[in-house]
């Protein structure tokens, strides 16, 4: 995919459909997803979007060992994109 089309920003379908994804059955993981979009929605780009999908592909638990630090992203989760896109999440539960 072309870098410009991969950093416009997600449209409201896609974004609705994003946060549709997202959706986790720990209440751990919600609370940091639920404070990520309500920062950061407006912003939203594809190529982050993608990056968010990497993370939503892993299990429960291992997507909340990531956000807590308790375990390194590995293989594609290591990715530069991927580990953005976690410091996003990690930061959206701290106070403003």
């Amino acid at each position: 995919m072309d870098t410009s089309t991969r950093d416009d920003l997600l449209d409201q379908r896609a974004l609705s459909k994003l946060r549709w994804r997202c959706r986790r059955g720990l209440l751990e993981n919600d609370l940091f997803i639920d404070s990520f979009f309500v920062r950061h929605e407006s912003g939203l780009t594809v190529r982050q979007a993608e990056a968010l999908g990497v993370l939503m592909d892993l299990s429960d638990n291992d997507l909340l060992d990531l956000l807590l630090g308790r375990k390194p992203p590995q293989g594609e989760q290591a990715s530069d994109d991927v580990t953005h896109v976690l410091g996003l999440l990690r930061a959206a539960r701290q106070p403003v």
